[in-house]
């Protein structure tokens, strides 16, 4: 079930859909992924979402995310906007 959920994974990075994944601090015994995805709406993320194997034993938590003005990551503003 691993090798599948890792399959969709790579899977969902080539399109675009799966940005990154982290592993916080766990305690003994516990399994948790932290991820960004992104999609043009809710729908589409669900789709991402409920196309992954593990789907059945994860409990996700949504946190829709805005750019902020000053993300590195962001294109320059350029002047007067």
């Amino acid at each position: 079930m691993r090798a599948r959920e890792a399959a969709r994974s790579a899977e969902l990075t080539a399109q675009g859909s799966l940005l990154r994944l982290w592993r916080p601090p766990l305690a003994p015994g516990e399994w948790r992924t932290w991820g960004l995805f992104e999609a043009a709406d809710a729908d589409e993320l669900e789709a991402a979402l409920a196309s992954m194997p593990l789907r059945a034993w994860r409990r996700e938590t949504v946190t829709p995310l805005t750019p902020h003005p000053n993300d590195p990551g962001q294109p320059p503003r350029q002047a007067g906007r």
